[in-house]
């Protein structure tokens, strides 16, 4: 997976859980709310240090297998999921993983959108989708973010996706200083904004560090999100959803088995 080694150096050093990640992770699984977790067999696909996983284990998930290709992400992940019995984490690669098993909800968070080739990944994914179960992905939106798209990102790619990634942690500062004081002085209307209000400043850091390194990081038209799922023969009843109208939840539906 590309940028493997950077966004295991993010979670080794990021490896917090903060309350602010509930409120994302059910605005990233909507239309799935709490309760469609409970007594359900989840699957993460590219865990990170394992911040995703933890809430459908407290809503009550049967079970909930995460991976990561890794080391350090998993140690995390691991160590941040170390009260629930019912989790485990692995070490994998998200193109080839397989769980020798089937899941209930098989979700992809923030992952999808920083691979060479995510049809592959998620093909690879549904395999792993109970009948009647559940296959989601959130990544990146076109829509909302323009300026990144035309101004950051040509940035990120030709440079800062070349520096040491300890490099660039430093250099972060540059942009994380001037976000976090224009969103603690300043009115936000936007909702992300609005959001970030209330985070501290070593979050905010990690938001904008995790924007830098990625060797690969795309953002998706609607209509570029939903074509993902194209090619999925066994996915029915795609959908998708705006996410702070700047990203967007795919989520679509394993056939049932005749």
């Amino acid at each position: 997976m590309a940028s493997t080694d950077r966004f295991g150096y993010e979670w080794d050093k990021y490896d917090f859980i903060l309350p602010h990640y509930e409120e994302q992770f059910l605005k990233w699984v909507y239309p799935l709310q709490k309760e469609d977790f409970k007594g359900k067999k989840v699957l993460d696909a590219g865990c990170g240090m394992g911040r995703n996983s933890l809430w459908p284990l407290k809503y009550g998930a049967e079970k909930v297998v995460a991976f990561d290709a890794d080391e350090r992400s998993v140690k995390a992940a691991r160590r941040n999921l170390s009260d629930f019995e019912n989790a485990k984490v692995d070490f994998g690669d998200i193109y080839t993983y397989n769980p020798n098993e089937e899941f209930d909800i098989v979700f992809s968070i923030g992952v999808i959108h920083h691979l060479k080739d995510p049809k592959k990944a998620l093909q690879n994914l549904a395999k792993y989708v109970k009948p009647g179960g559940k296959l989601l992905i959130w990544v990146y939106g076109y829509e909302g973010n323009e300026w990144i798209v035309r101004y950051i990102n040509p940035l990120r790619k030709y440079i800062f996706s070349k520096l040491p990634v300890n490099f660039v942690h430093i250099l972060a500062y540059i942009f994380s200083f001037p976000l976090y004081l224009y969103v603690k002085i300043f009115p936000q209307k936007r909702p992300y904004l609005k959001q970030l209000k209330g985070f501290t400043f070593k979050h905010i850091h990690s938001i904008v560090f995790d924007q830098l390194i990625p060797e690969i990081a795309n953002y998706w038209t609607k209509e570029q999100a939903l074509s993902l799922f194209e090619g999925l023969k066994s996915i029915k009843s795609v959908k998708i959803y705006p996410v702070n109208n700047l990203s967007w939840t795919v989520i679509g539906e394993k056939i049932e088995s005749n």
